[in-house]
């Protein structure tokens, strides 16, 4: 089961693969742009963890996203409350100052 908060932050459906004979589950991030793929290999002990997961969210969406979705009960309300108000209301200033890239700059060419 896919209940955990940090999967709302990756398309609902992942591509299921096969890289050197070992079947994977691969999530993609739902951020405008972003093109960042997570791996899921399904024969090993930590099949379930989400650490890769919530790496990736800590650095495309930032700490204080993340943490308010850990106070989620579950991947439904994170998805309905948080990352679908982030998508339809993100501003391309929200978006630089959240990837981290320091001052906003704009440039008229």
């Amino acid at each position: 089961e896919w209940v955990s908060p940090v999967y709302a932050f990756f398309h609902p459906t992942p591509n299921i693969v096969k890289i050197g004979g070992r079947q994977a589950h691969k999530f993609k991030c739902q951020t405008k742009g972003c093109k960042a793929k997570v791996r899921h290999f399904l024969d090993k002990g930590d099949a379930r963890s989400t650490g890769n997961m919530r790496k990736h969210v800590r650095g495309c969406w930032g700490e204080d996203v993340l943490q308010a979705a850990d106070q989620a009960k579950d991947a439904n309300e994170v998805c309905t409350k948080l990352v679908g108000s982030f998508l339809r209301n993100g501003s391309i200033t929200a978006l630089f100052e959240h990837k981290g890239k320091g001052k906003v700059t704009y440039s008229h060419r």
